[in-house]
């Protein structure tokens, strides 16, 4: 028979490991739920975070500026080219044009200066001539480019057999002639026959003039109607050069120089 003092310490004993192993397993739970709970406030914490970026993408107002609408009128880049010239705004006495040639075209008159343009509007002056001879009119130069001294020698002799007021009418003070800047020629038909004269008005070369020019960056410079505005009366042989986009819009709205610069010119 097992001694009382023996069993009693195996009893202690057993006690003793269902005593570790009940306190292991609550360790062990206690560990669980710890780590369940951290997870879970993680979990909580990272939707609380998502949640405030979607709220605040939602909120915040975009720094990104909203697409302005294109100007229904094109940007026009003003140069030298789209000068203007007329009784209130003109040239230096010594003014040159720059890089002046002699377009390959027909003349009427001989004289070397007036055959003269820049060399960017003679070459399409030379294509406007071109394109007129494949429609069946073919076109010929009157008068180009003008010096100071060339037109004060022309506008005087106008006022001796005009007087100044009918001279005023048609013709340009020295320094206020669009001939000057060299890009302008006055144009007639092929045979030279109403050579910047009013009957040139008349003639199918004028009405194709009209009507086709502006491809060309040419504009009707004294057009009908607008005396008051150009202070030249209507010309129907005087092109002018302003270039292809600026030419287009001119004819288009079926305005001057003047009131371009007027109402549409960046101030």
């Amino acid at each position: 028979m097992e001694p009382r003092s023996r069993r009693a310490s195996r009893q202690k004993k057993s006690d003793n490991n269902g005593i570790g192993k009940i306190a292991a397993v609550i360790v062990v739970s206690t560990l669980l739920i710890g780590l369940a709970i951290f997870f879970a406030i993680n979990q909580e914490d990272k939707g609380a975070k998502n949640a405030s970026e979607e709220t605040k993408k939602e909120t915040t107002p975009s720094t990104t500026e909203p697409t302005k609408p294109s100007s229904s009128e094109p940007q026009i880049e003003l140069t030298e080219i789209q000068m203007l010239v007329n009784k209130e705004h003109g040239l230096d006495e010594d003014y040159v044009p720059p890089d002046l040639i002699v377009p390959k075209i027909k003349f009427v008159y001989q004289t070397a200066e007036i055959k003269q343009m820049q060399r960017v509007a003679a070459e399409s002056l030379e294509k406007m001539f071109e394109a007129a001879k494949q429609d069946g009119l073919p076109l010929a130069g009157v008068s180009g480019y003008r010096s100071y001294k060339t037109q004060k020698i022309l506008y005087n002799n106008y006022v001796k057999r005009d007087g100044q007021e009918a001279a005023d009418r048609y013709s340009a003070k020295p320094g206020h002639s669009e001939h000057m800047t060299g890009l302008t020629m006055d144009i007639a038909g092929y045979s030279g026959k109403c050579a910047a004269s009013d009957c040139f008005h008349n003639t199918k070369e004028a009405q194709w003039l009209k009507d086709n020019a502006y491809k060309y960056g040419f504009i009707l410079r004294y057009p009908p109607g607008k005396e008051e505005i150009t202070g030249y009366k209507h010309e129907s042989w005087h092109y002018r050069y302003v270039g292809e986009p600026l030419a287009k819009f001119i004819y288009e709205k079926q305005i001057t120089l003047e009131e371009y610069y007027e109402t549409y010119a960046k101030k």
